[in-house]
């Protein structure tokens, strides 16, 4: 990743404690401007806390943080109407309507998106009367990312974007984010949804107990996991022995086996020639390619995994 100019948000060996706890651990990253950036982890990584310092709602206790190349929270009021800001939940009057909390924020955007546009792209127009607190789920976040977008931002911050959505708002915002990159916007989001990491994130940073476990695209940290997984069914309950050690291998049901590392085709051929050996009565072979999820699950469980650092 690059740095420096090109930088829409720049961390340098930050540091956030509550007392005792140490909540992000000399974490750096960079999201170069126009591109979208995954940031993930399992809930205590220290996600929120980060953005925190990014947002600037609290300084760093150490390391140095820069946003659209200032100082979020000594220029604050500069960099604010820069930025666009989805929460997860909360932040508006429960009994305003949809279309009154959407006005609002526009009122306060020098060359605000036109809000009509937005209620019609997010499939919120006929929940344009409806009182925030009667919105489900899916609809007050579809809500809030209007909220975000409204004011034209250079940079955006998305935390759980698509939570509570069904699968067509999904894919609906989707299509935003990548239109967003498109035409130049940078976007810095968190999620739990690891296919949706994957489709939007030109860079993924995944953090575990505060620290940063990997960085890279998602091809990258895929193609440097040992990305080959081989599946065969065959008869229950062999003695594996002979293939751990240079593979990781697992019976997660009874004759399904899966097998995992540098598989190549010499790999698959010596791995196929042992179950031969073995004697096993092998009905079927199915060979995938890792995906980000595997990679994810596989770092922040501690499994070593040959991940970009």
């Amino acid at each position: 990743m690059v740095g420096g100019d090109a930088a829409a948000v720049e961390v340098t060996d930050v540091v956030v404690r509550y007392g005792d706890t140490t909540a992000v651990d000399g974490v750096s990253l960079c999201l170069p401007r126009g591109r979208v950036l995954a940031l993930l982890g399992h809930n205590g990584a220290g996600k929120t806390s980060l953005l925190q310092v990014c947002e600037g709602f609290r300084r760093p206790d150490d390391g140095r943080v820069r946003v659209l190349g200032l100082d979020p929270v000594g220029d604050h009021d500069a960099l604010m109407p820069r930025l666009g800001i989805m929460l997860q939940s909360g932040g508006v009057y429960p009994w305003a309507t949809a279309g009154e909390i959407l006005r609002l924020f526009a009122s306060f955007a020098a060359n605000p998106l036109d809000t009509d546009m937005l209620l019609d792209r997010l499939g919120l127009r006929r929940f344009e009367r409806t009182r925030f607190r009667r919105l489900s789920g899916g609809e007050q976040q579809r809500l809030s990312l209007a909220v975000a977008l409204v004011g034209r931002p250079e940079l955006v911050f998305l935390d759980e974007p698509t939570a509570g959505m069904d699968t067509e708002a999904r894919h609906t915002t989707w299509q935003l984010i990548e239109e967003l990159r498109a035409d130049g916007v940078s976007v810095l989001l968190t999620t739990h949804l690891l296919d949706e990491a994957e489709r939007l994130a030109d860079d993924v940073v995944i953090m575990r107990s505060g620290r940063v476990a990997a960085t890279g695209t998602p091809a990258e940290l895929t193609s440097a996991a040992a990305v080959d997984v081989l599946e065969v069914r065959a008869d229950p309950g062999l003695d594996m022995a002979g293939l751990r050690g240079r593979w990781s291998v697992a019976e997660p049901s009874p004759g399904q086996y899966t097998i995992s590392g540098a598989l190549d085709t010499a790999g698959l051929a010596e791995v196929l020639t042992w179950f031969a050996s073995a004697g096993a009565d092998v009905t079927a072979v199915n060979t995938r390619r890792r995906t980000l999820e595997d990679v994810y699950l596989a770092l922040t469980t501690q499994t070593p995994v040959g991940a970009a650092q």
